[in-house]
């Protein structure tokens, strides 16, 4: 203290002491002892733990101690008083279990929570006559919970209102003041009279809802405080090694290029990889191809001999049904002339035999096979017992048509008449028509004189009008004979459901339906008259443009119309 004494300058003002002042004896100040605990000194806090707040003094942590250290309790979790409860006892030494119950309650409050207190008052012990006399309150105690009970109804009332009213509301008028201004030059009027002059000044309402009408614009930022210098290791020049091993790619991107750099291929191919893989193609493909191919050469295949095929079988039926057909003609004819029937060949008994296993006599064939010796005579007993049937069915057929009406007879003859012509020569029904006005077409006369140029060379209009157009022959030709409405039942299967999808099913020939059909032809509506073609007007292969350009005479690579 001497030597600081001594260092510190003089004081300029020096308090005067008067000899008439009596020295008062100032009393010693009292020196009290504080006891603190010692800190070990550095090196020897081995096993030392600094736990209170004297044990840091006004230092920090001790490193070398490694506890959980706290100075000036920095870093320390207040635990938060506990809710807990302190073991109370009554006044006969009894446990006090409802102090629970009574736990965060308002004072004065009474609460039901004992055995006792559900006995009638009349019936309890424990209590005086006093306390068991329920006296009224008085009216000074009446208003006064009243008044308590109203000031909590309001409080909650008003915190309510409060609560739903607009907190920052602004003032429709604005604020207004009132100055009183006096001015400071007078002109002498009014007797030398001060001018004052009341002014009401009152604040502009503003829009809450307008616009700003002012940008604020942020100023740019001034520039930062130069950065700490970084001491390096002076450069050392990198060898052609470490330049190749430090060598990036550019990034070049295949989707994005928003600066339009015009990156070179080389730079690309580079980027993408292409050159780091070897492309390898898998043997599969190979082999798949191969296997496409062999599948599809055999489903070709199979096709084809399924079509010749069936080809042959639609040939050998069609030429047994001819040959049956020529034999039914003959038979009739030789009938008609009354020549006798000729002892049926060997050639002719085999092609009615094969006819007539195509309708289903397999099992009279089976039988003729099975005893070879009088097979003759079961040919010869089989063709007698079909011309007594077919006997038999013209004599039927003649009777019908004798018992039949008029309308009947004419709508059977019309039928007859529609037949096929080859038919009618096959069974001798055919007559020539000798009649001269028959033999020419009534069409060629009285016909309008055609014009010069008939048509264009490019149209293929060789006639004037249809051959069928508007007659009832082209009806005959592409439409079914009969006519439902009027009472045939044979055509299209009676007209109903049912019979027309059996005369669709049924198959004359037993060629079997087509498994694959024209593609397409669904879709195609029903066609009523002859096949029309429609001209393809369009130039696809551009040989009209040829043709004009080589009539022209223009030559190529000249420009002829300069």
């Amino acid at each position: 203290m001497a030597a600081l004494a001594a260092l510190l300058p003089l004081p300029a003002y020096v308090p005067v002491v008067s000899d008439e002042d009596e020295e008062v004896p100032q009393p010693a100040p009292s020196q009290s002892v504080i006891t603190r605990t010692p800190i070990p000194p550095y090196g020897q806090r081995v096993g030392w733990k600094p736990l209170k707040s004297d044990d840091f003094g006004d230092g920090g942590s001790y490193p070398e101690c490694h506890v959980a250290q706290y100075p000036l309790d920095l870093g320390r979790k207040k635990t938060a008083a506990g809710n807990t409860l302190a073991l109370q006892v009554d006044s006969e030494g009894n446990v006090r279990y409802d102090v629970i119950a009574h736990q965060g309650q308002r004072s004065g409050k009474y609460i039901q929570s004992q055995f006792k207190d559900l006995v009638p008052i009349a019936h309890r012990k424990d209590l005086t006559d006093e306390q068991r006399t329920m006296e009224r309150p008085s009216e000074e105690d009446v208003q006064a919970t009243a008044d308590r009970t109203r000031a909590a109804l309001e409080q909650l009332v008003s915190g309510k209102i409060k609560a739903a009213q607009p907190k920052h509301v602004p003032d429709a008028q604005g604020k207004t003041t009132y100055i009183r201004y006096t001015p400071g030059q007078q002109n002498g009027g009014d007797n030398g009279a001060l001018k004052q002059r009341i002014i009401k000044m009152s604040e502009v309402v503003e829009d809450p809802m307008e616009p700003p009408r002012f940008k604020h614009k942020k100023i740019p930022r001034g520039p930062p405080s130069p950065p700490p210098p970084v001491l390096r290791s002076p450069p050392r020049k990198a060898t052609a090694a470490e330049q190749k091993e430090w060598m990036i790619p550019p990034c070049i991107s295949n989707w994005k290029n928003n600066k339009g750099f015009t990156i070179p291929l080389d730079k690309r191919l580079a980027a993408d990889g292409r050159g780091l893989q070897d492309v390898h193609i898998n043997d599969n493909f190979a082999k798949f191809s191969e296997a496409l191919f062999v599948a599809d050469r055999h489903a070709r295949e199979e096709v084809r001999q399924r079509a010749l095929m069936q080809q042959k079988l639609a040939q050998k039926e069609k030429e047994s049904k001819e040959e049956n057909l020529r034999m039914l003609a003959q038979r009739a004819r030789q009938e008609r002339s009354g020549v006798a029937p000729s002892r049926p060949t060997a050639e002719s008994r085999a092609a009615v035999t094969s006819t007539l296993a195509g309708y289903g006599s397999g099992s009279e064939s089976s039988a003729s096979d099975a005893e070879p010796e009088d097979s003759e005579e079961q040919e010869a007993r089989k063709l007698r017992d079909e011309m007594r049937a077919e006997k038999r069915r013209e004599r039927e057929r003649e009777m019908r048509m004798s018992n039949m009406g008029a309308e009947q007879r004419a709508k059977m003859l019309a039928r007859q008449q529609n037949r096929d012509i080859s038919e009618k020569i096959a069974l001798g029904l055919a007559k020539p028509t000798m009649s001269k006005e028959s033999m020419l077409d009534s069409r060629l006369f009285n016909q309008e004189s055609l014009s010069g140029s008939f048509a264009d060379e490019d149209n293929y209009n060789l006639y004037d009008r249809p051959l069928f157009h508007g007659s009832t022959a082209a009806a005959a030709i592409y439409k079914a004979r009969g006519n439902i409405a009027e009472g045939n039942d044979d055509s299209f299967g009676g007209g109903t459901e049912e019979g027309i999808g059996k005369a669709l099913d049924n198959d004359r020939f037993g060629l079997g339906k087509a498994r694959v059909g024209f593609e397409g032809a669904e879709d195609q509506e029903v066609r009523e008259g002859p096949v029309q073609f429609e001209k393809d007007t369009g130039d696809v292969f551009g040989l009209d443009k040829f043709l004009d350009e080589a009539k022209s005479g223009k030559k190529r690579g000249l420009d002829t119309d300069v």
